[in-house]
């Protein structure tokens, strides 16, 4: 029985130096982040109204790039269009913090323009794809757009919205027309 307890102490200090031996004592590994991965059209984000009030979803669903619309030409080369719906999931009314803040056009080569940010592309309306101003009621939604007159090297890269918190919501945008309503949004747009 004696030399059955030595062996089993013999074997465990055995064990705990291969594990030792394996590992370099520094126990201060950070795990790694997984990257986010940006959701596409059609996928939705939950933000804020201005100054922090209401619970607001945006869902950008569509992008067309023109090289004209009924308000005129690009400054550089074509528009991007995109379609979004901004709905209320809130008691009392939320206004969408779409000119405080906002909406971003973010180019593959990090270069960001502002929604609107020509007289052309501030000016695009397109009839049926614009349901009014920032205020939207209670459980119920706004479709709008928002447009950006941009270089054909600027297409694709991501759609950055920035709430009444200041926190941003990003989405990857298709370098191609894109989305559940091209043909229709092309039509409104001449």
């Amino acid at each position: 029985m004696h030399h059955t307890h030595r062996a089993t102490t013999l074997i465990t200090v055995c064990c705990l130096a291969l594990l030792t031996a394996c590992t370099d004592g520094d126990d201060q590994s950070k795990p790694e982040e997984t990257p986010r991965t940006a959701p596409r059209l059609g996928q939705s984000a939950d933000t804020v109204g201005v100054d922090g009030k209401g619970a607001v979803r945006i869902t950008p669903d569509t992008v067309v790039y023109v090289h004209k619309a009924s308000t005129g030409m690009p400054e550089h080369d074509l528009y991007a269009v995109v379609t979004f719906q901004a709905e209320n999931r809130s008691d009392a009314p939320v206004t969408v913090a779409t000119s405080k803040g906002g909406f971003r056009w973010k180019a593959p080569s990090g270069h960001t323009v502002k929604a609107g940010n020509s007289k052309g592309a501030a000016r695009i309306a397109p009839i049926g794809f614009h349901d009014g101003g920032p205020a939207v009621q209670p459980h119920t939604f706004r479709r709008n757009t928002v447009a950006f007159d941009i270089t054909d090297a600027e297409k694709g890269g991501a759609l950055v919205y920035v709430d009444g918190n200041g926190d941003a919501s990003r989405w990857t945008i298709p370098t191609a027309d894109s989305g559940t309503a091209v043909s229709a949004l092309k039509s409104a747009l001449t």
